[in-house]
């Protein structure tokens, strides 16, 4: 492969989906931001939140702890079993923390019902982990030893990589779906806050979908690099 076509390959695969992901990423920021400084007529915490979900939901055994992490290091720990939720979620009483602390708690719901998507991510997380670790370093050395065998095999553990992106999609969607209706059913936002709720679980879903499509486009171009010329 040529260099120009090689760099116009490069152009094509890698820079758009990197591109989209930076003003996604950005959009999320804001509205995060914006959404921070409006705050809940329930008055409630993001933990408070969550802890009123769980417990409507028969999960009262799964506590909600503060995060160790920055800003977006909110997560359900399936594991644990612990609704973990950042220090800007955890005690603010804003429409940001609404909406992430029941997003969080939807993962908490997904896990109890045993949400087929969900399994199979936890299913498939042992195998990812190493995946996304050791891909890259094993194509690097396969490529600079012209092993293709062992390119083969960088590129299928990168692809269980980007299987993953793929499965969390649903996983995260529906998570947020889960947090919209809990939030209407107990009341805890007026009509005017659940718009803010929509606009922040929407943008941090876009994050997502980017991120998906970030790592398919870098497997098929790997893909075309390496064997797109091969008959």
């Amino acid at each position: 492969m040529g260099g120009m076509n090689g760099l116009g390959l490069y152009f094509a695969f890698l820079i758009p989906p990197l591109i989209v992901g930076l003003v996604v990423q950005s959009r999320l920021k804001r509205v995060v931001a914006e959404n921070a400084q409006v705050p809940v007529a329930s008055s409630l915490t993001g933990a408070q939140v969550a802890r009123a979900i769980l417990d409507h939901n028969g999960l009262h055994e799964v506590p909600v702890q503060a995060a160790k992490g920055g800003a977006l290091s909110d997560h359900y720990d399936p594991r644990k079993r612990t609704v973990n939720l950042s220090e800007a979620v955890f005690d603010q009483r804003s429409v940001t923390a609404t909406a992430v602390g029941a997003h969080e708690v939807g993962h908490a719901i997904q896990h109890a019902k045993a949400y087929g998507p969900m399994q199979v991510r936890s299913a498939i997380f042992p195998v990812v982990a190493f995946a996304s670790n050791a891909w890259l370093f094993l194509l690097f050395i396969g490529a600079f030893m012209n092993a293709l065998g062992l390119v083969k095999f960088a590129l299928i553990l990168y692809a269980a990589v980007v299987l993953f992106q793929f499965v969390t999609l649903p996983v995260e969607l529906n998570a947020s779906k889960r947090a919209g209706v809990q939030l209407a059913e107990l009341g805890l936002v007026t009509s005017g806050e659940q718009r803010g709720v929509k606009q922040v679980l929407g943008a941090a879903a876009w994050t997502y979908v980017a991120a998906a499509l970030a790592a398919l486009t870098q497997l098929l171009y790997f893909l075309l690099v390496f064997f797109g010329g091969r008959r």
